[in-house]
């Protein structure tokens, strides 16, 4: 039986009572005590967060890496300022739906968050795609 792992968040999510389940290998909160009406008005009204350790998150580095990844995506990174993120998808060779990803700019590269159920898949596809100009390194910690 394969064991989940637990995101750093693990124990905050124990002490407020969430009904835990398992997605995409990792322990994750379905919902808290207090239900999700009310987890969703104080999103609403106050503030919320979302716990992405659990998914992908890739460097990606060169010299042309915002125009090479405007050839896989519908949208202009190259206009993104340092530490703008883009909510967007990554395309297949035919325009089609890969998965949809989070790109946030920094000064000396671009931050990718990729869905937790997809990490491999949207992996070999970005290697498959980006030339050999662009550095992948999968941030696993």
């Amino acid at each position: 039986m394969k064991t989940s792992k637990h995101t750093p968040l693990y124990d905050l999510h124990q002490q407020l009572a969430a009904k835990m389940t398992e997605f995409a290998g990792y322990q994750m909160p379905l919902q808290y005590k207090d239900g999700i009406i009310r987890e969703h008005l104080h999103c609403r009204t106050h503030a919320g967060f979302f716990d992405i350790s659990h998914m992908g998150q890739l460097w990606l580095t060169g010299q042309n890496i915002a125009l090479e990844l405007e050839k896989l995506t519908p949208s202009n990174i190259s206009a993104l300022n340092i530490g703008q993120q883009q909510y967007t998808i990554l395309t297949n060779k035919n325009g089609g739906v890969v998965d949809d990803i989070i790109i946030t700019r920094f000064d000396d590269g671009f931050l990718l968050v990729i869905n937790a159920a997809c990490k491999d898949k949207d992996l070999t596809h970005l290697k498959a795609y980006l030339s050999a100009d662009c550095l992948i390194e999968p941030l696993n910690e």
